[in-house]
């Protein structure tokens, strides 16, 4: 394989940071310990789905690595990966999520901060905006008035030009943690699952 062909085969690959790891499988599983296999729950930074990931038994995995979860092929360390809801995550899961979150919206500060210069009405009545916790009409309006004047460059620059919007960062992470948590949102922004899974 060649440098580009490997470059071009990571681009296509997903990935996804771990949330926690189960040596023994999970808690649940009442099979004797000989057939269980280690498990991770995983966060994806692509669509933010969540995966419950059966592992190789030689896997060396912990929390906060990142990992391929898609395309199957690709996969190193992982028998399977299947998607899964809030609910199913474990304890530890749910207590470390918030902190990835914030960590995929800081390292892709990019990606987010188009999100303000990008988002769109849902509706006659609703904005894209409208969805991010504490943003009403007149910050919607004020954040929409400083994107026709010049796309926002970074959070920084967001909290500086537009008046009343305080950590702009942490509202995008409120509202991931929101669709992750609640599955009948009508409108979701940042999660989508997928249907067809592996």
């Amino acid at each position: 394989m060649t440098d580009s062909e490997s470059g071009e085969a990571e681009n296509d690959a997903r990935y996804a940071v771990v949330l926690d790891y189960l040596a023994h499988g999970r808690p649940d599983d009442d099979r004797p310990q000989y057939k269980k296999q280690p498990l991770a729950y995983a966060l994806g930074e692509e669509n933010f789905r969540l995966f419950e990931l059966t592992l190789a038994e030689d896997a060396d995995v912990g929390i906060g690595d990142r990992i391929v979860v898609e395309p199957s092929a690709d996969r190193q360390s992982v028998d399977s990966a299947r998607e899964v809801e809030y609910d199913d995550l474990s304890n530890a899961a749910h207590s470390e999520l918030e902190y990835v979150v914030a960590d995929m919206v800081e390292d892709d500060e990019r990606r987010f901060v188009d999100f303000y210069n990008d988002a769109q009405p849902i509706t006659l009545r609703l904005h894209q905006l409208n969805l991010l916790p504490g943003i009403g009409k007149k910050l919607r309006n004020n954040i929409l008035d400083e994107r026709k004047r010049k796309p926002f460059e970074s959070f920084e620059e967001l909290e500086e030009r537009v008046s009343g919007l305080h950590s702009p960062r942490e509202v995008l992470v409120e509202r991931i943690i929101e669709e992750l948590r609640d599955d009948d949102l009508k409108y979701k922004t940042f999660v989508r699952r997928e249907q067809n899974q592996q």
